[in-house]
């Protein structure tokens, strides 16, 4: 595919360059130059600021049916431009093209799903104390909103935030990733075609902290939904703090998956390398600390290897690629400095640990037992194809361990025993946890996490909340 686009600002139902120097992309699989994104400076942003205003007074009028309707149709359109779409995610992020399809077609979902919550803003009536005094319950936008998304997901990610805030009838400005800019502006596109007024969602690019650090304190931002690291997120979330803005943090996790001997390991392992290696292991809710019960321990061990093994890692464009490419030089550096220190440590590197090829960011997935507490893969998110296998004794031993860091995004384990089963979901730290599977992020089901890892939910009836002002109304007549 040699015709990749250049991406430009979209300010007030226009696409437009930024003032400042074009960012190069790069395909991950061949590490080439592909294109280049605009990138915006203040005055970029005042205009999207104003323009963002301006159609935050049109929508939050437009009826929550029209807003519904609106959003149904890009659904459609998206539907639609999804062989063209999921084509520039592959070549700009890496991935898969059955797995970018699976993103964009997926985000279509998205957009169904607040279609319909549109039109389910409801507020309520409060019995009345004195007669002749109705007392009502409103709500109503919070206003214009800066969202923040990352690059290993950049179209769902933007659906997810673009769809519930305009579902509430807030406008947007959207900064998505330099890395991969192309598809999160198709999606944009894919919005304007569908109807939207002026303003309403605006997309820059550009530095992320300059954008950030503008646009969060700004009076005209209403609230700030932002996803990515935990060290960023604590500084956004800080600066929102300091201005009293509502904030939705989606952010790191260090996912425990506790397997214990009554297990189906066939079927456990069979789903975990799948979720483990989906987008070469860089999502926030990948499996990562294996604690598998001793007695089925080696044998999980051999059958998780067996199953790495055979995946198939290639350029996401070729038929039969089970993994792609890491997203960049740097995530490959990273991930070489985290298997040495854990074997300096005293893990044992059981399988993998070498990039592959001198073209692009290509790695093998890579199995570590015996990983000792003080390593830092143990305490810090590898955001890579590497996968840690330990052993526990007890229940309480390996709950102790799940719990044991400060992220509590997503958790899984897998368990015949429907009294273990339920011991984990009451004393599990996690915003989600998979008891069987690895199925936590539908349209329809909150997704986010504690502690560390953020708070706030996207997706499900939860994700309106944050978007919306409670507003009560006494009337006396």
């Amino acid at each position: 595919m040699s015709d990749y686009p250049n991406t430009q600002l979209f300010i007030d139902n226009r696409w437009v360059d930024g003032i400042g120097e074009p960012i190069t992309v790069s395909d991950p699989a061949t590490g080439r130059v592909i294109g280049t994104v605009q990138h915006a400076l203040e005055s970029d942003l005042d205009l999207a600021l104003d323009a963002a205003s301006r159609g935050f007074a049109v929508w939050r009028s437009t009826s929550a049916f029209d807003r519904s309707r609106l959003l149904r149709a890009a659904a459609g359109l998206l539907r639609e431009r999804a062989p063209r779409i999921s084509e520039l995610l592959t070549r700009e992020q890496g991935k898969p093209l059955a797995q970018a399809r699976d993103e964009v077609l997926g985000s279509a979902e998205i957009l169904d799903w607040f279609a319909e919550e549109a039109r389910r803003t409801y507020g309520r009536v409060i019995p009345e104390r004195k007669p002749d005094v109705t007392q009502t319950v409103r709500k109503t936008p919070i206003g214009p909103v800066a969202a923040f998304t990352p690059w290993n997901f950049p179209v769902n990610q933007a659906a997810e935030k673009l769809g519930a805030a305009l579902a509430a009838g807030c406008s947007v400005i959207l900064k998505s990733p330099e890395e991969t800019p192309a598809a999160p502006a198709a999606l944009v596109q894919v919005l304007a075609d569908s109807g939207l007024p002026a303003g309403v969602v605006n997309l820059v690019f550009g530095t992320p902290s300059r954008i950030s650090e503008y646009l969060v304190p700004h009076p005209a931002i209403r609230k700030v939904s932002f996803t990515g690291s935990t060290a960023v997120g604590k500084q956004l979330a800080a600066l929102a703090g300091a201005h009293m803005k509502p904030v939705t943090m989606e952010l790191g996790g260090h996912a425990p998956v506790l397997v214990f001997d009554d297990a189906d390991i066939d079927r456990a392992i069979a789903m975990t390398v799948e979720s483990k290696h989906l987008n070469a292991g860089q999502v926030c809710v990948a499996p990562t600390r294996f604690l598998v019960q001793d007695r089925v321990a080696d044998r999980f061990v051999e059958g998780y290897i067996a199953a790495c093994a055979r995946l198939k890692i290639g350029n996401g464009l070729e038929p039969f690629t089970d993994m792609g490419p890491l997203a960049n030089a740097r995530r490959v550096d990273a991930i070489e400095a985290t298997i040495r220190d854990s074997v300096q440590a005293g893990a044992r590197l059981a399988f993998g640990g070498e990039r592959i090829g001198n073209a692009g960011h290509f790695f093998q997935p890579t199995v570590l037992t015996d990983v000792p507490v003080s390593a830092r893969i143990m305490n810090e998110e590898p955001f890579g194809p590497v996968s840690i296998i330990n052993r526990f004794a007890t229940i309480e031993e390996a709950i102790e361990e799940a719990n044991r860091l400060r992220y509590g995004l997503a958790a899984y384990s897998y368990t015949r025993s429907s009294r273990t089963a339920r011991q984990l979901a009451s004393r599990v730290e996690a915003g989600m946890l998979a008891i069987n599977n690895v199925s936590i992020s539908y349209p329809e089901t909150p997704f986010g996490g504690i502690g560390d890892s953020g708070y706030g939910r996207e997706g499900g009836i939860e994700a309106m909340d944050s978007y919306l002002e409670t507003r009560f109304v006494t009337h006396a007549v």
